[in-house]
C-alpha cells in the first residue's frame, strides 16, 4: 500500500478495519495501530525496518495473522505470546536468531521462520498443541526439541537447507505429519542421475504459464535437430523458498525423469545469457489445470477446492491414481515427494488423467530409511483420497474405503506401500 495508508492510520479513517498492511520503511511500530484493537484481524508488517515489536501486542486481542518478514528482528519479539487469538505468524528472512519460549503465541497454528539465522528452538514449541505447520528451512539447526517427539497435530513441517547429521528418529512416528521435506542438510547426498544439456540458443520462449515461489514457467519451443518440440521451461529465481533450495529441486526433477504421470525434467538448461539454471519439462494440454487452490490461513494445511467442483467416482478413483503412480515413481528412485497435494496437481478438468508437481519438497531418502519416510507420502496421498472422495455424489466400494482408513492410519507402520494402493486401485 502506499504511504497513505499510515497517514490514514493516524487520521483515524481506517476505523473498524479488519486487514492493514503497512509497507514504508517503518523504523517503529505504529502505535496508532492499536485504535483498531476490537476489530484488526490480519496485520502485515513485511518489509520494512523494525527491529522489535510492542510488548503489550497483546492488546491487540482479534489479531489472528500477523506477517513482519524481511524486518531485521534479531529475536522474535516476546509480545507476540500475549496474542491469545494469533495463529498464523510468519517472520521470514529477518535474521532471527533467538526464538524465546514466552514469544511464542498458545494458540499458534502455522508459524514460518524461514531463512533466518536459527541455532536451537526452544521447548516450548512442542507444549503447542494447536501446531500444524512449522516452516524451517534454511536456518543452521541441529536438532529439534525433543518436546516435539509425538506432537499429535503437527502435519507439516520443513527442515531443508539447515545443518542435521540425520533427522531426528521420532520424525516418522509423529501421528499427523504428513508433508516433510529435509533436502540440503549434511546428511543429504543423492544427487541428479545424468542428464541432457539443452542449450538456450535452442529454445524460443512463449507465453508465461505460471509462477510459483522458485521460479517461473513459460512454454518454449525446443529446437532438436531437425524436430521442433513444444516444451515447458521452468527459470529458477535462484532464492531460498519455503520448501528449501531450488538446486535441490532441480536434482529431484532429473532424478526423477520422465513419467506420465510427473512432471518431471526433459533436460537441464545450459548457457542462459543471464546465468539463471532452468529445467525443461513436458508440455501439458492447455486445458489442464490445478485440482486446487494452496490452503489459506482458516484452511492452514488443507487445500481449497473450487465449491463447485463435483466428480464421478470413476474420475476421482483416475485422479487418485495417477498422483500415486507418480508418487510410486518417486518412491522407487530413491526419492520423497514432501508436498503430495491438490494444488500441485495438474489434471485435464474431464476424465481425471493427472499429473504430480512441484519437486520444491522433494528430498533424497537417507540411506536405510525409505519406507518409514515414504508412509509420510502415503498419509498425504490418503488425505487427497478422502478429499476426492467427497467431491462424489456415489460412495466408494468398502474396498477403498479400506485403503483410504488404512492409508490415513495414526500408526505410520499400518499404512501400505502406494504401489500397493496401486494394486488396490487396479483390482
Amino acid at each position: 500500500m502506499s504511504k497513505a495508508t499510515l497517514a490514514a492510520l493516524r487520521n483515524g479513517d481506517l476505523a473498524g478495519a479488519r486487514e492493514l498492511t503497512l509497507r514504508e520503511g517503518l523504523t517503529d511500530f505504529p502505535r496508532e495501530i492499536f485504535d483498531l484493537a476490537d476489530t484488526l484481524e490480519v496485520l502485515d508488517l513485511g518489509g520494512n525496518a523494525l527491529t522489535g515489536l510492542p510488548d503489550d501486542l497483546g492488546r491487540l486481542t482479534k489479531l489472528r495473522v500477523l506477517f513482519c518478514s524481511g524486518n531485521p528482528l534479531a529475536r522474535l519479539p516476546p509480545g507476540l505470546g500475549g496474542c491469545a487469538a494469533l495463529s498464523q505468524v510468519g517472520f521470514r528472512g529477518c535474521g532471527l536468531r533467538e526464538i524465546p519460549a514466552e514469544a511464542l503465541p498458545p494458540a499458534v497454528r502455522w508459524l514460518t521462520l524461514t531463512d533466518n539465522a536459527l541455532e536451537t528452538l526452544p521447548d516450548a514449541l512442542g507444549e503447542r498443541p494447536a501446531l500444524q505447520k512449522l516452516m524451517l528451512a534454511g536456518n543452521r539447526l541441529s536438532a529439534l526439541p525433543d518436546s516435539l517427539a509425538g506432537h499429535p497435530r503437527l502435519e507439516l513441517l520443513r527442515l531443508a537447507a539447515n545443518r542435521f547429521e540425520a533427522l531426528p528418529g521420532w520424525l516418522t512416528e509423529l501421528p499427523s505429519l504428513a508433508w516433510l521435506a529435509w533436502a540440503g542438510n549434511r546428511f543429504d547426498h543423492g544427487a541428479p542421475a545424468a542428464s541432457v544439456e539443452v542449450a538456450w540458443s535452442t529454445l524460443r520462449l512463449g507465453r508465461a504459464l505460471g509462477e510459483g515461489a522458485s521460479g517461473r514457467i513459460h512454454a518454449a519451443d525446443w529446437i532438436d535437430g531437425p524436430e521442433t518440440r513444444p516444451v515447458a521451461l521452468k527459470l529458477f529465481k535462484g532464492a531460498m523458498t519455503s520448501d528449501g533450495l531450488p538446486e535441490r529441486e532441480m536434482a529431484a526433477c532429473l532424478a526423477a525423469g520422465e513419467h506420465p504421470n510427473l512432471t518431471g525434467a526433459l533436460g537441464r538448461l545450459v548457457d542462459h545469457p543471464d546465468g539463471a539454471q532452468g529445467l525443461l519439462m513436458p508440455l501439458l494440454p492447455e486445458r489442464w489445470r490445478v485440482l486446487a487452490e494452496p490452503p489459506s490461513p482458516e484452511t492452514c494445511s488443507r487445500d481449497v477446492y473450487d465449491p463447485a467442483l463435483r466428480l464421478d467416482l470413476d474420475v476421482a478413483l483416475r485422479v487418485a491414481r495417477d498422483v500415486a503412480a507418480g508418487a510410486a515413481r518417486l518412491h522407487a528412485r530413491g526419492l520423497s515427494h514432501g508436498d503430495l497435494y491438490a494444488h500441485n496437481t495438474l489434471w485435464d478438468g474431464e476424465t481425471g488423467a493427472a499429473v504430480l508437481s512441484d519437486f520444491g519438497a522433494a528430498s533424497f531418502l537417507p540411506a536405510g530409511s525409505g519406507a518409514p519416510l515414504h508412509r509420510l507420502d502415503v498419509l498425504a496421498w490418503g488425505r487427497l483420497l478422502g478429499e476426492l472422495l467427497d467431491l462424489c455424489a456415489e460412495p466408494a466400494s468398502a474396498t477403498v474405503q479400506a485403503l483410504l482408513s488404512d492409508c490415513l492410519s495414526l500408526d505410520a507402520r499400518a499404512r501400505p506401500s502406494l504401489a500397493h494402493a496401486l494394486d488396490i486401485l487396479a483390482a
